[in-house]
């Protein structure tokens, strides 16, 4: 069975094209929240094997996010890749000081996005 991921993102191009990527290379089963709000009403339901979670975001944004699943026992173990448009040092700092695993600035190719997660699918 392949990974359980949820991708977290505004941008519902964004969401798409991370999709589209991660089912055609990795053959995973991809879960999508429009926010941080909304995702916080998906954790509690499911497992997942990685989580893809933009910053920028309305609500509930995606280090309020990160450090929420931290403090969760189900989730606090749960691998965390940010893909940001903010990719200043201080953004890559606050996001890895609150517990993501990896960090991806915004545009990015497929390529790119599929050799950061690919850490995951071995470890998994």
């Amino acid at each position: 069975m392949g990974l359980r991921i949820l991708i977290v993102d505004d941008s519902s191009a964004m969401r798409a094209y991370v999709r589209a990527t991660l089912e055609d290379s990795f053959g995973a089963t991809v879960e999508e929240a429009t926010s941080g709000f909304e995702a916080l009403r998906v954790l509690p339901r499911e497992r997942f094997d990685l989580v893809v979670v933009d910053i920028n975001m309305p609500n509930i944004n995606g280090l309020e996010l990160i450090s929420f699943m931290r403090r969760s026992e189900t989730h606090k173990e749960t691998p965390l890749v940010i893909i940001s448009t903010e990719a200043s040092k201080r953004d890559r700092e606050r996001a890895f000081s609150l517990g993501a695993n990896a960090y991806l600035a915004k545009p990015f190719t497929s390529e790119q996005l599929l050799e950061t997660l690919e850490q995951f699918r071995t470890e998994g």
